[in-house]
């Protein structure tokens, strides 16, 4: 009996097909997952879709509309910005190198806070000072002066420098020449304001108040809250606006013109 002959197989698609066909499929599925985590921006769609429509002139519907200057502002980062941060950081890393030469690590420590308007350099006095004189006699406080003197000099011009002088409830002493705290608080301020002056800042953006002993930062009642405040402060700050100065000189003229 003779055998049957096997009709011939369906021609089929290649082997290559098939595969670029499975990943096609994968690619789809994952991007979809991707859209389906993401959160979309109605707004940024809106422009991308009209900007298209506009320039290219291939897609219907939607109307040409442009990037949002405050768009181009958040996303622009502010150099100046950057650069204050790392001029405050120098700060900082000067402030850990002068406490690792001062006192190594044991007794009163410069700090370094954040300010309303700015930032606050706190040096103890006991670290510039002996008692009851203004005159700076620590030759690594001289250099740190030096040191934030530079640093100074490279921050905008729209930042200004107060020096406070402060002291503890206790009188000067009778060795002492400054007869109150008022004396010794401003003449300390000024002696660190004239090394600095002395180091480069410009004698226009700087100034020294004295607080005598009514500004404290802790009680007067132990030896240790005393230490903490005798304490001189280099206080960076940003200049007011001229409108601000405006409104003080208004209110000023008005409460003139009232008496």
């Amino acid at each position: 009996m003779a055998k049957k002959k096997c009709p011939d197989c369906p021609e089929c698609m290649p082997a290559w097909l098939a595969a670029f066909g499975d990943l096609m499929s994968l690619l789809l599925c994952f991007f979809v997952l991707l859209l389906s985590m993401s959160s979309m921006d109605a707004k940024k769609v809106s422009e991308a879709i009209g900007s298209l429509s506009g320039a290219m002139s291939v897609l219907e519907g939607g109307t040409k509309t442009e990037i949002s200057k405050l768009r181009i502002q958040e996303s622009t980062p502010i150099e100046a910005q950057n650069e204050s941060s790392q001029r405050v950081n120098r700060i900082n890393q000067a402030v850990i190198d002068a406490n690792e030469m001062m006192e190594k690590g044991h007794g009163p420590t410069i700090s370094v806070e954040e300010a309303e308007e700015g930032f606050v350099i706190n040096l103890p006095s006991a670290l510039l000072f002996k008692e009851g004189s203004a005159k700076i006699d620590n030759e690594d406080a001289l250099l740190f002066l030096k040191r934030i003197a530079l640093i100074i000099e490279e921050l905008p011009n729209e930042m200004d420098i107060m020096v406070k002088g402060h002291t503890d409830n206790t009188a000067p002493g009778k060795n002492s020449p400054y007869k109150d705290n008022w004396e010794l608080s401003s003449a300390r301020a000024i002696s660190v304001l004239k090394e600095l002056v002395d180091d480069g800042v410009k004698p226009n953006r700087i100034s020294a108040a004295g607080y005598a002993e009514f500004s404290p930062v802790a009680t007067n009642a132990t030896a240790e809250g005393r230490e903490k405040n005798r304490r001189v402060e280099i206080s960076f700050y940003g200049k007011k606006s001229s409108k601000e100065s405006g409104m003080k000189k208004n209110i000023l003229d008005k409460a003139a013109a009232s008496k």
